[in-house]
């Protein structure tokens, strides 16, 4: 990442979600949120410092006061050219000086403050040396569904993401996988995703035979063969918004075994999106789709959960998974990727990237969820 966001949002967009990011840390107990460089800080600001560095950079949200971001100096510059910087106050320190006393003027000495996941232990540790009645909480603990819910140009740069990654099967299916390595293929389907549109690419899972049984595999020497499952799974970021896609494709042709699996999880993905609607719990979904490959007898191959939710990163809050009793609310939007993973065998994953509409779920990713032979 660069400079600034790619995403088309004006300064107002980025104060009304500052705005919001306060006001839920006061709901929350907190005195407030101390946003390193990463994803919060580029959906808070589109500020993304070209890297990541010793000197501090901190967004300081607390309830009641303008938003300030503390920067170095010599990267001030390119902070203020941000889409967000109309909307907060710059404070710059220089080389040689304190930033965590610059910082500390901003914050309640004896509050408790959400802090960033990525925020490096070395600045933590200096705020805290600096402020020792001060204490700290996970922001995604604190507030797992801070971006959760998308606005409708934030959808429709999801549904853009989703398309271009759609693009990339629609290519990907129509080369030669048999007596090439995993990783070839993989490398295509990278460029492809590039190709299409994505400035980053975050995986690209090629698991064919044996493999698929692993649904963390991404990819390796093994050199495909005929009358392989391929398990495809891959995304990354474009204009800023996450992709995240699987199809399970067959080299040549299938065993009916093989067929019964994949159609087999094709329903259980179907049955996990129709439980998509407002006001049910995430953990429906994954009841939904995990109770038709359990009633099949392959419940204790599907080894995962059936989702996580997707935004400006890949995995994010909400995860459809047991236990998860948040209610799904219009505008979030997750992955339904059942599977089944028989070991030493192949394996089985369908997904999409789903949103919650006021009535149900509308799918993100439209290519075929039948079997594709591939050659």
């Amino acid at each position: 990442m660069t400079g600034t966001a790619h995403a088309p949002f004006a300064a107002e967009d980025y104060r009304a979600r500052m705005e919001r990011a306060a006001g839920q840390a006061a709901d929350a107990g907190l005195a407030g949120l101390l946003v390193a460089p990463g994803p919060d800080l580029v959906w808070l600001t589109g500020y993304a410092p070209t890297a990541a560095t010793e000197r501090l950079t901190l967004l300081v949200l607390v309830p009641g006061a303008d938003p300030v971001l503390v920067v170095p100096t010599l990267e001030a510059p390119d902070a203020a050219k941000a889409a967000g910087a109309p909307a907060l106050t710059l404070r710059d320190w220089t080389d040689g000086k304190d930033p965590y006393a610059a910082t500390a003027g901003l914050l309640d000495a004896s509050g408790r403050f959400g802090i960033s996941d990525n925020a490096w232990a070395m600045h933590l540790l200096g705020l805290q040396r600096t402020l020792p009645a001060t204490s700290y909480t996970s922001l995604t603990e604190a507030l797992p569904m801070l971006r959760a819910v998308k606005d409708s140009a934030e959808l429709e740069l999801m549904a853009a993401a989703a398309e271009a990654a759609d693009r990339a099967f629609e290519e990907i299916r129509k080369v030669r996988f048999s007596g090439r390595h995993e990783t070839e293929v993989g490398a295509e389907l990278a460029e492809l995703l590039r190709r299409f549109g994505h400035s980053q690419v975050d995986f690209t899972i090629v698991a064919s035979g044996p493999n698929g049984a692993n649904p963390h595999h991404e990819v390796g020497g093994r050199v495909i063969e005929e009358g392989d499952m391929v398990v495809l799974d891959f995304g990354g970021l474009k204009d800023g918004y996450g992709s995240d896609t699987s199809r399970t494709v067959h080299v040549g042709e299938p065993t009916d075994e093989e067929r019964r699996v994949h159609d087999l999880v094709r329903e259980a993905q179907e049955a996990g999106f129709r439980a998509v609607r407002p006001g049910v719990a995430c953990q429906e979904v994954d009841r939904a789709a995990r109770a038709v490959i359990t009633d099949a007898g392959y419940g204790e191959y599907f080894i995962h959960r059936t989702g996580h939710g997707i935004g400006v990163t890949t995995h994010e809050p909400p995860y459809m998974i047991e236990g998860e009793e948040r209610p799904l609310v219009p505008g979030m939007c997750f992955s339904v990727e059942p599977g089944v993973y028989l070991p030493g065998r192949f394996g089985v994953r369908i997904e999409d990237i789903v949103t919650v509409t006021e009535d149900g779920g509308r799918r993100l990713n439209h290519t075929t969820r039948e079997m594709v032979l591939v050659d």
